[in-house]
């Protein structure tokens, strides 16, 4: 009898990065050094199976369409309420609110884009830059989760966050523009 695709392990993986995000923002808001470490590790591993979910699926012949619709949700959803806590407390603060608000806005017109393409019929494949773009994005978000609690164990740990986050935000209108120029026929009638 052959299990629910609903169940395998790369969809569990996916429910769980789901999950963490929960998680993240209830030890976020901790005040306690040793909390922010708690959330940072929950944040890593949330963030390591955004890689295992997706090389399971395929080493194990196990995608499904759930997973391919669960797994860019849990990774935006992931992203999204970490800048938006960080931003929230003043991590991110000032100019690099923009670097915030790029990221926010390339992942909320990607996913419409693919939406509105997908009922045209038309897949825009994940490119390997893409892939890229999120490991950063994910390294960029970690470094700055740990925030003060990272300023203590190595200082400046938040300006190099800062500056990945930015590193990152370059990535993503790159990887947006791509995916904009690939729909960009299906899109002028």
């Amino acid at each position: 009898m052959r299990r629910s695709s609903a169940l395998s392990l790369p969809n569990i993986l996916t429910y769980a990065r789901i999950a963490a995000v929960g998680f993240v923002t209830l030890f976020y808001f901790v005040p306690s050094l040793e909390s922010r470490w708690v959330a940072v590790g929950i944040y890593i591993a949330a963030a390591i199976t955004d890689f295992f979910d997706g090389y399971l699926a395929r080493a194990w012949q196990q995608q499904s369409a759930l997973g391919r619709m669960l797994d860019p949700i849990a990774d935006k959803l992931l992203v999204s309420t970490c800048l938006l806590l960080m931003a929230a407390d003043g991590t991110i603060s000032g100019v690099s609110i923009v670097a915030a608000i790029v990221i926010l806005c390339r992942e909320i017109l990607v996913s419409g884009l693919r939406e509105f393409l997908a009922e045209l019929r038309v897949s825009v494949p994940v490119t390997r830059m893409a892939k890229w773009k999120t490991t950063m994005q994910l390294v960029a978000v970690g470094v700055l989760l740990a925030g003060p609690a990272g300023d203590r164990l190595m200082p400046y740990t938040t300006d190099i966050g800062l500056v990945l986050l930015w590193v990152s935000a370059l990535l993503t209108i790159y990887t947006g523009w791509d995916y904009f120029r690939a729909g960009i026929d299906h899109l002028v009638d």
